[in-house]
């Protein structure tokens, strides 16, 4: 704009609604290429440390850095680690106790369905199959279930159906 129009910095600043001392401001952060590669050396042999620990080791070296310049250059690299391991999901593994199913009625399976009505209102349906001829005897759809509800529905269910 200055060279463009032939205005004075303050005019230009002023036009764009732009702080002056923001146009003139000179960064003083000193170059970090140093300190970035000491953070990868170190995290290429303990690749187990985090931000933290690293920081304990460039403290005891002799940088002057804050913990949060550490973290933040630790980010940038692409070095952080997971704080949690993944819960491994235990498969349903087949049981020897379970009985096959002869006839009709004689081995239910039951499980509950989650779903979310359009309102934002959850709701669970307890559903109720025979494993001999996959009728399904109950499908109980509620708002909310407790074991008493669970108990309820299972001696209607063999009340009717026996």
């Amino acid at each position: 704009m200055c060279v463009d129009w032939g205005v004075s910095i303050r005019k230009a600043c002023g036009a764009i609604c732009f702080d002056t001392s923001s146009y003139h401001y000179k960064s003083r952060r000193t170059h970090q290429a140093a300190v970035e590669r000491r953070i990868k050396e170190i995290c290429e042999t303990r690749v187990r440390y985090g931000y933290r620990r690293v920081h304990v080791l460039l403290r005891r070296e002799g940088w002057i850095i804050n913990m949060k310049k550490t973290r933040r250059i630790y980010n940038e690299l692409g070095l952080q680690l997971r704080n949690k391991h993944p819960k491994r999901r235990v498969k349903a593994k087949l049981r020897e106790d379970r009985q096959e199913a002869i006839g009709p009625n004689d081995v239910w399976a039951m499980d509950f369905v989650h779903d979310q009505l359009a309102m934002g209102k959850k709701i669970r349906i307890l559903t109720i199959v025979g494993t001999h001829s996959r009728l399904c005897p109950a499908a109980d759809p509620r708002f909310t279930y407790r074991g008493e509800d669970v108990v309820q529905t299972l001696e209607q269910v063999c009340a009717k159906v026996g």
